[in-house]
């Protein structure tokens, strides 16, 4: 009896040993109260104090790094992989497909939404628990409906990767289970939210707080796993992650008034580090950042510019005498600068007086530079609008002629 008791014992440490456990980080931790959540958000740091391995601001209408911490750095990324995993799907599947759960997608192990082998679900439902439930069960269910295997599902997000110049990030699987060839950086998990927040369905679905999804016939409602959608202002999604060698992740998008920022956490301690450190980052872009729109202030100070010096420009040996100028396009038009700067904003202007013909339409002829505090942020080409000819035998008799006349 002692020796069956023994055995009993054994067998069950070397399952617990041996087969993998995967924790749903919704069930072993408590995030932040909303009482906690409104006190973070109320002390604004004048420089983010993080927890987080690395962290990004990046603001989505300038595309400009507001603050970053390791931000380049390749690390694991847990549930975040489901952004990619979503937008392949959007791309390449149909919403109302329906789609029997296979024996592998039932058994995935982690959070999720709890699916049997057999279920029936279309691909709308199942990318609401991808994304609000961060079901692994239905990553593999929807990799599987897409490319048949995890593997060629895994092709098509590094394909769709490297289209988006994702250069730093590699996928292995549709989930983000730890895996050491899986992996991204801040920078380029924030472009890549900014690219999926573009997919208009993409975007509902991240910001859904609940939804009531439909297996074989049964509705079933679910909740969101981010726990600032609702609780922190302006907050409209995105992902959050866990696994043991990720640390916890959070990639956060909000708008308030004409900004809207991407924020993504990476690697924190615990839930309530990963909630805090989302939440400074957010009070510190909207205390600290305003847009300025650079393109009219470019523009102002170049007429003012070529009143003065167009005429002074000369085209030696040239059919024409002077040339014709305009500004390129001003490729950033808005941007983000922290207030205290505001007031070191520089432009400057500089050009060739002299050039000899020919001189070629397009040609630049000088250069429009903004700085913020002596460091140059934009560069706008000033260019010749005219073909100006070298003078000819023809063009000199001419011209000796009209003088003796």
């Amino acid at each position: 009896m002692i020796l069956k008791s023994l055995l009993i014992c054994v067998t069950l440490f070397n399952l617990i040993i041996c087969f993998p456990v995967y924790a749903d980080e919704e069930l072993i931790e408590e995030g932040l109260t909303e009482t906690e959540i409104r006190e973070t958000s109320a002390q604004v740091e004048e420089e983010p104090n993080l927890n987080s391995r690395a962290a990004i601001i990046y603001d989505k209408d300038t595309d400009m790094i507001l603050y970053e911490k390791n931000a380049f750095e390749k690390r694991a990324m847990a549930s975040t992989t489901k952004i990619m995993t979503a937008i392949v799907v959007l791309e390449q599947g149909e919403l109302n497909d329906c789609v029997t759960v296979s024996k592998k997608a039932a058994n995935t192990g982690g959070s999720r939404l709890g699916l049997k082998s057999g279920d029936k679900i279309s691909v709308h439902d199942l990318l609401y628990g991808l994304m609000l439930k961060s079901g692994n069960d239905t990553a593999v269910a929807l990799a599987e409906y897409i490319a048949g295997d995890l593997q060629e599902f895994s092709k098509r997000m590094n394909e769709k990767a490297t289209k988006l110049n994702l250069n730093n990030t590699n996928f292995v699987t549709p989930h983000g289970l730890d895996d050491d060839n899986h992996y991204t950086t801040a920078y380029e998990l924030a472009c890549l939210t900014d690219y999926a927040l573009q997919n208009k369905k993409f975007e509902e679905i991240v910001r859904t707080g609940s939804y009531t999804v439909t297996i074989n016939g049964n509705p079933r409602t679910i909740s969101n796993t981010n726990e600032l959608l609702g609780y922190l202002s302006g907050v409209n999604g995105v992902k959050t992650g866990f696994t043991n060698n990720a640390g916890r992740c959070l990639v956060t998008s909000s708008v308030r008034g004409n900004q809207s920022i991407i924020t993504v956490v990476l690697g924190a301690d615990t839930k309530k580090f990963r909630t805090m450190d989302s939440i400074k980052l957010v009070e510190y872009a909207y205390a600290n950042f305003e847009k300025i729109n650079i393109e009219e202030k470019i523009k102002f100070e170049f007429d003012k510019w070529k009143k003065s010096n167009e005429g002074e420009i000369r085209v030696n040996k040239g059919v024409l005498g002077n040339i014709s100028i305009k500004l390129e396009e001003v490729e950033k038009k808005i941007i983000s600068v922290r207030k205290d700067r505001i007031n070191t904003l520089e432009i400057r202007i500089s050009s060739v007086n002299n050039f000899e013909a020919p001189l070629r339409e397009g040609e630049i002829i000088g250069t429009v530079r903004v700085l913020l505090k002596n460091e140059v942020i934009a560069n706008v080409n000033i260019i010749n609008t005219r073909k100006i000819e070298k003078k000819n035998t023809t063009n000199y008799f001419t011209q000796l002629i009209k003088d003796i006349i």
